[in-house]
């Protein structure tokens, strides 16, 4: 795919700048925690260190991002959105799933739409607005310590320009029973807008849960989202994180997802890209304990002018630990994705186990694939492995198919839909996962390049 504009025609971060008076404004009104001031300058502060990342930097080589630098920058402020008067959730994705669902229209929270039923003692399933202004939840403690050494330009701003986002802490010992659905619409038409969410999610020793977030657009426009997650997972700790992004293909999506795994913890994190324009996901995940088991799996299908971006570290730094990554892809017309993983083992993660698989189909011609696994080793006595695969559908498989009474078109799809359910089923969540496997067959089942030309 072209890039819509060259990475020398970068523009300046002046307008993601200037804006922040006004919303700073618009969000002192609410009076917030007097410590919340300083964040947002200190993270408007490293934005314009940083800059816009170009493609002379590794880390964002196959990604172009000119054309969001070039957005008419408008931060969606304190001013209620029109569209939550309008939204039904029936046209939401999972909406038929018993949950604790918490809705987000255009960044802020939508309380008549949100249904949180009765939780264990001590569980706390909130918006983070509301969260920031209990000061018995002490999350200056929290907000922002996952991702202070990070050089992430849209974490940055995210840090300066967030509304709201979920807040789930799950205590010591306490199994959450239902998941929580953590469901983010952007209903905006106006080229530019940017809905800014974070979400803080912590697990107590001994304590489990099931946490969903989705991102679904209304309206076609570029747009942005930028959404920064930080998660703690503490030793002997259980959390399946499951997130989807179904935005608009004019639209474009940042996120930032930072683990922090404790001893013996458990961590399995699913991601599905469905939508947007381009979409980059930095996954990091620290390792900080011993014994632990940390799965993450991604699957995206892309099309159109599509691009689709994975950049992950996933940090040993204890020894006994396991970590697996399976990403699936599959690809049309002139989409593109990029695959950049990296497993880190210092020298004190003796005996890691740690494999990284990156798979990609595609199904066109002018459909293209970066795909870069890596290893850093430190330690000698590891398992670890890595690779990547990339081609068309398989003829053989189809010929099979075929000569049991099994028509092109069907066997195409056939072939298809169980490339995505290699990810889909490691969704634990039996509910969750129906309605996944649903939406990915629905949208396979509308791929034009599996009909048979008679």
């Amino acid at each position: 795919m072209t890039p819509l504009i060259a990475d020398s025609e970068v523009g300046e971060t002046d307008p993601f700048l200037a804006s922040f008076d006004t919303f700073e404004g618009e969000e002192m009104a609410s009076s917030p925690p007097s410590w919340l001031r300083p964040f947002r300058k200190a993270g408007l502060s490293r934005f314009a260190e940083l800059g816009f990342p170009t493609i002379s930097d590794e880390d964002w080589r196959f990604t172009n991002v000119a054309s969001i630098s070039k957005l008419p920058f408008s931060p969606m402020g304190k001013t209620p959105s029109a569209g939550a008067d309008r939204l039904s959730l029936d046209i939401l994705p999972f909406s038929g799933v018993p949950v604790h669902r918490l809705v987000f229209v255009d960044g802020h929270f939508a309380k008549d739409l949100s249904r949180i039923g009765a939780l264990p003692p001590g569980v706390v399933v909130t918006n983070l607005a509301a969260g920031l202004s209990d000061p018995s939840l002490e999350l200056e403690k929290r907000l922002g310590k996952l991702t202070q050494d990070s050089k992430n330009a849209f974490g940055a701003l995210n840090s300066a320009y967030f509304t709201d986002g979920g807040l789930v802490i799950i205590p010591p010992g306490t199994a959450l029973g239902g998941a929580v659905h953590l469901c983010f619409v952007t209903t905006s038409s106006q080229a530019g807008a940017s809905t800014n969410v974070r979400n803080l999610v912590h697990v107590g020793q001994g304590a489990s849960g099931t946490v969903l977030e989705s991102f679904t657009g209304l309206n076609p426009a570029r747009t942005l989202t930028t959404c920064v997650n930080e998660t703690w997972v503490e030793s002997e700790a259980y959390l399946e994180h499951i997130r989807f992004q179904d935005e608009t293909l004019e639209s474009y999506h940042v996120g930032s997802l930072h683990y922090h795994l404790g001893s013996r913890s458990r961590c399995w994190a699913h991601s599905f890209s469905l939508g947007a324009r381009l979409f980059r996901a930095n996954i990091r995940a620290t390792l900080a304990g011993e014994g632990l088991e940390c799965i993450l799996n991604g699957l995206y299908l892309t099309r159109a002018e599509q691009l689709a971006d994975h950049h992950m570290v996933v940090d040993h730094t204890q020894p006994n630990g396991t970590s697996h990554e399976y990403f699936n892809g599959i690809l049309d017309d002139r989409s593109r994705a990029v695959f950049h993983g990296r497993i880190l083992v210092r020298q004190d993660a003796q005996k890691t186990d740690a494999k990284q698989t990156n798979k990609n189909l595609l199904l066109s011609d002018e459909a293209t694939v970066d795909t870069k696994p890596q290893l850093e080793i430190y330690a000698d006595d590891v398992k670890c492995t890595h690779g990547a695969t990339t081609g068309h559908l398989d003829e053989d498989a189809i010929f099979y198919l075929r000569s049991r009474g099994i028509g092109l078109e069907r066997a195409r799809r056939m072939l298809m839909h169980a490339f995505a359910g290699e990810i889909i089923e490691r969704v634990q969540n039996e509910p969750l996962r129906a309605v996944l496997d649903r939406i990915v067959r629905n949208r396979l089942e509308q791929n034009p390049h599996v009909k048979v030309e008679i």
